[in-house]
């Protein structure tokens, strides 16, 4: 994540594919929100127009949000 804050004129477009190759090398387990808010904390203060800030936002925002579970959790039980 430090290098996307370093790379002049980088676009959303990139830096969301960074912070999706960064999200999907996580350890199994790892709270990606917790590892969001340490990353904001770190670079987001003193970069808040930076893209990748806005893109750490939003992938706040996406792990928010329930989603449903699949297979025999997910449905409906009579």
């Amino acid at each position: 994540m430090n290098d996307a804050y370093h790379i002049d004129g980088i676009t959303p477009s990139e830096c969301r594919s960074i912070f999706l190759d960064w999200a999907l090398s996580l350890p199994a387990g790892q709270d990606s929100a917790s590892a969001i808010h340490v990353i904001l904390a770190k670079y987001g203060a003193t970069n808040p127009d930076h893209p990748m800030t806005e893109v750490l936002h939003q992938g706040l925002q996406a792990a928010a949000k329930p989603t449903r579970r699949g297979g025999w959790r997910g449905r409906k039980r009579d």
